[in-house]
């Protein structure tokens, strides 16, 4: 099975959960575009660094979820960062830096996040319509959340539209 990403949860809500996800690193790619088309723009420069495209050649372990990122409070809604997340452990120090220009690898501290699951795929319109339910269920029960919003994909794109698992996530602040 693909290692995922750690978290705790820290409380169930009955529309989400507060998790409290562990430190890690991620490569990530900045792109602009449509939220159909930026994953797979991405996505070819992110799998090259984790097949041995990097200063190493290392081969790096796949890790679920695959992340796409954005904040709404910027003034292009069309620019979105999509990363992969490192296998858990890893430590920026220890990462190969990528060969490719367009991948980053950034740390990422404890956090504190709100989560949603759901099934299906993972349309802008779907993500967007829980969003907004996540944002107004988090209000009622006073947790304050950031502009940034990820949206979680854990399954390849060829798995079946109805089987495939993902999750809203967004920062507390």
């Amino acid at each position: 099975m693909t290692q995922r990403q750690e978290f705790q949860v820290m409380r169930t809500y009955s529309d989400f959960e507060l998790r409290q996800y562990e430190p890690c690193v991620i490569a990530e790619v900045k792109v602009s575009g449509q939220y159909s088309t930026v994953g797979s723009q991405a996505f070819r420069h992110l799998f090259q660094y984790i097949s041995q495209g990097n200063k190493t050649s290392q081969k790096i372990a796949m890790t679920a979820p695959v992340i796409a990122a954005q904040h709404t409070d910027h003034s292009n809604s069309d620019d979105w960062s999509i990363s992969f997340v490192m296998p858990a452990g890893s430590t920026f120090e220890q990462m190969p830096h990528p060969n490719d220009p367009e991948v980053t690898l950034r740390a990422l501290d404890t956090q504190m996040c709100v989560a949603l699951s759901f099934r299906g795929r993972a349309t802008q319109e779907k993500s967007n319509q829980l969003i907004r339910e996540l944002r107004a269920a988090a209000a009622k029960e006073n947790i304050a959340l950031s502009s940034e919003m990820r949206i979680c994909r854990f399954d390849p794109p060829f798995k079946p539209g109805i089987l495939q698992y993902n999750e809203i996530v967004i920062p507390v602040i």
